[in-house]
């Protein structure tokens, strides 16, 4: 009886493993966003583990396909935080279903890392939220920066009518109206669409000296394609969603010359850029995109707390995270009350079919908002 007991004893791990979640699109209009979101944040999760994982055990990522719908991402929290007992999660998905799920890992005490969704509500859920990006209103006031920075004033505004390009649309204007710029015309247009003819011709009619465009890369790279093969030569401004191999190959010779604000600098000299970079091309045989290195970011940043309390999550892990700095691939991070990060903005330039640095946006306006007064 005593060697049975013994031997069953050595046969059992001495430690479950610490379960992080994550929600992410891999099928749907934003799957190829959400294999990006997967690689990154899995490629963490193996350096950690490579490294002997968290207080002696190892990290298991528990993955959800959310789809990026708001219906899919509640089940999907709340299979992670009642099934699976995670102690931390993350979002590898655009903001209408990280807002979705913001609640439900609210409500349990889960801190919640968001690697790229930029909505403003998503940290207003409450204190567990974290997110590692800059939020859509600092974006889009970098737009409006970077305009003035080129010497354009006369903006033609383009917008994609859901919570990501509303919440760019926002802060645009609000930088616009600060630095003096004239928005010439105002158009919206659907996730669904992809000819763009009308709103090609309104925007030939305003001559714009500048464009700026939200959308991700399979809505950008037709947009960008029909302005040009129209003959709309005004620089063309997108964002973290144009930040994709993917927006170059639907866009073509178009996408040359179009800036973008993002997270990701791949000429950057810092050694984490540069490691990330590499690290993510050997194990993947790609080239990392904004989505990638964000996802990365965050899971990493969420380790790194794990770190600090020994595999234990709840208060623990939402105090170590709130207290703590992070040299990332995409900057230099720490958080405010309201648990955003104070970054600059890189500008990207599609040049010989790839991104390059074209500049770098920093200053007063990319302050984020502090947590409401009570």
């Amino acid at each position: 009886m005593v060697a049975a007991v013994a031997s069953a004893f050595i046969a059992a791990p001495a430690f479950a493993d610490i379960k992080i979640g994550f929600n992410v699109p891999l099928t749907g209009f934003a799957a190829a966003d959400g294999k990006s979101a997967l690689e990154g944040a899995k490629l963490a999760v193996a350096q950690a583990n490579a490294k002997g994982g968290v207080a002696g055990q190892k990290l298991e990522l528990v993955i959800y396909d959310d789809q990026a719908s708001a219906k899919e991402a509640v089940p999907v929290a709340t299979k992670l935080v009642e099934k699976d007992k995670v102690v931390g999660a993350v979002s590898g998905s655009y903001s209408g279903s990280t807002r979705a799920a913001a609640g439900i890992f609210q409500q349990a005490k889960v801190p919640y890392v968001v690697a790229y969704a930029i909505h403003p509500e998503i940290t207003l859920t409450g204190d567990y939220m974290f997110r590692v990006s800059a939020m859509g209103e600092v974006q889009g006031r970098a737009g409006a920066m970077l305009v003035q920075n080129l010497g354009k004033k006369k903006v033609g505004l383009v917008t994609l009518k859901n919570d990501f390009g509303q919440a760019l649309a926002a802060g645009f204007k609000e930088g616009a109206a600060k630095l003096g710029l004239q928005v010439a015309g105002e158009y919206e247009y659907g996730m669904q669409d992809r000819q763009f003819g009308a709103l090609v011709s309104k925007l030939k009619s305003d001559n714009p000296d500048v464009i700026y465009a939200s959308g991700y890369y399979f809505t950008a790279g037709p947009l960008v394609s029909q302005l040009r093969a129209a003959g709309v030569t005004a620089p063309i401004i997108g964002q973290e969603g144009y930040d994709s191999d993917k927006f170059m190959e639907i866009a073509g010779p178009a996408s040359e010359g179009v800036y973008v604000t993002t997270s990701l600098d791949r000429d950057s000299d810092s050694a984490a850029t540069k490691t990330f970079l590499a690290d993510y091309h050997k194990a993947t045989g790609s080239n990392a995109d904004m989505v990638a290195a964000s996802s990365y970011t965050a899971t990493s940043v969420l380790i790194e707390g794990l770190k600090k309390t020994n595999g234990k999550g709840g208060d623990e892990l939402k105090n170590a995270l709130t207290s703590g700095s992070f040299d990332t691939p995409i900057g230099k991070l720490a958080f405010n009350d309201l648990h955003e990060v104070k970054k600059d903005v890189q500008v990207q330039v599609v040049k010989d079919k790839s991104f390059h640095r074209h500049s770098v946006i920093s200053g007063p306006m990319l302050t984020p908002p502090s947590k409401p007064a009570k």
